[in-house]
């Protein structure tokens, strides 16, 4: 497994993401990739599975110290004390004292988040959430809570694929020293029936969907969490480090179509873009 650092933090540059995942399904499909060789698992409290990826993780012979565990506050809950009680649940759903990264899952603009992250730093302080970050924060937001809360972010998890551009806030990143974790990293499977991916891969021996991953990992600041819930998805995923896209490969995947967003609930941000 490969690794990107940000703060002088490693985080495996390939996880699973666990949303949609429930009850049976979701507990074995994070034992076999840890089994495989993933140790990076993200999940979230509006995900309803932090039992079963606890479960999991208590489960594997694999040290819980080289988990990299991820799980997301909802924008419900982000009142300081609510912040407090939801990850003290979470806590106790995965079965461990802490995790290795908290994120605010969504902005929610009628609570301070200045106290939301006045109880998340609390957290931090206590050994319970290692890192704190954001997720699906826009750039204009990012750039307040690192310039004007001047808050350590570790990452902003975003929704990235190679028909959505995040490019502005990965140049952001590589100036203030934080990650940016692609969700939804192969558009929900779209990726699969792209011609240009197809003619690509095809060229390599491999998929679409590992074309799309390697495309991503192998910009300096990304890390990627696929969902899969197969043994045979979680290892193709994986299998991305025995070929390099070349200069002109990955410059006709950076030329694609980059204005398909798939996750835009009436919640959401006003986007960058």
């Amino acid at each position: 497994m490969q690794f990107k650092t940000a703060q002088g933090v490693d985080i495996p540059e390939i996880g699973i993401g666990t949303y949609r995942l429930y009850g049976r399904e979701c507990k074995q499909s994070v034992s076999d990739a840890l089994a495989i060789g993933y140790r990076h698992v993200d999940t979230a409290q509006m995900y309803k599975n932090e039992k079963e990826v606890g479960d999991a993780i208590y489960s594997s012979p694999v040290d819980r110290e080289d988990i990299f565990l991820t799980t997301k506050v909802w924008h419900t809950n982000l009142d300081h004390d609510d912040v407090l009680q939801s990850v003290e649940d979470s806590l106790r759903q995965l079965r461990t004292p802490y995790v290795d990264l908290l994120l605010i899952h969504w902005p929610n603009k009628q609570v301070s988040i200045q106290q939301t992250f006045e109880a998340m730093l609390t957290l931090r302080d206590q050994g319970k959430a290692l890192n704190v970050g954001i997720s699906n924060f826009p750039l204009g937001l990012t750039q307040e809570i690192v310039e004007e809360l001047r808050i350590p972010i570790l990452t902003n998890q975003v929704e990235y694929h190679p028909f959505l551009a995040q490019f502005d806030l990965i140049d952001y990143s590589y100036d203030h020293d934080f990650l940016v974790t692609a969700y939804s990293p192969l558009a929900q499977g779209k990726v699969l029936n792209n011609d240009k991916l197809i003619e690509i891969a095809e060229e390599y021996g491999k998929t679409p969907a590992q074309v799309s991953l390697r495309w991503l990992i192998e910009q300096e600041n990304v890390v990627a969490i696929p969902k899969a819930s197969s043994k045979e998805h979680l290892e193709d995923n994986i299998d991305i480090y025995d070929f390099e896209l070349s200069d002109e490969h990955f410059e006709q995947i950076d030329a694609l179509d980059k204005t398909t967003r798939l996750v835009n609930p009436s919640f959401a941000p006003k986007w960058d873009m």
